[in-house]
């Protein structure tokens, strides 16, 4: 893992095609602004995590719902 120091204004470059700067810095938060191509995916790590987590919940298989259906 890098780690960097950087401060408002300041910005790093990934690849030749993202840039991730510093917006702000308040109140013990950093505002990112984050340009990249569109067919780069950013998503908040936290978000990213629930959707897997809704997205694993949806395809399991409950055995007693099944139990519950009557077939015609």
């Amino acid at each position: 893992m890098l780690v960097v120091r950087r401060k408002k204004g300041e910005s790093i470059l990934i690849g030749d095609n993202i840039e991730i700067s510093i917006a702000a810095i308040e109140n013990g938060t950093v505002k990112l602004a984050i340009n990249a191509p569109k067919e780069v995916q950013i998503l908040r790590k936290e978000l990213y995590i629930e959707v897997e987590k809704e997205n694993k919940e949806a395809v399991s298989l409950n055995i007693d719902i099944l139990k519950n259906l009557k077939l015609k």
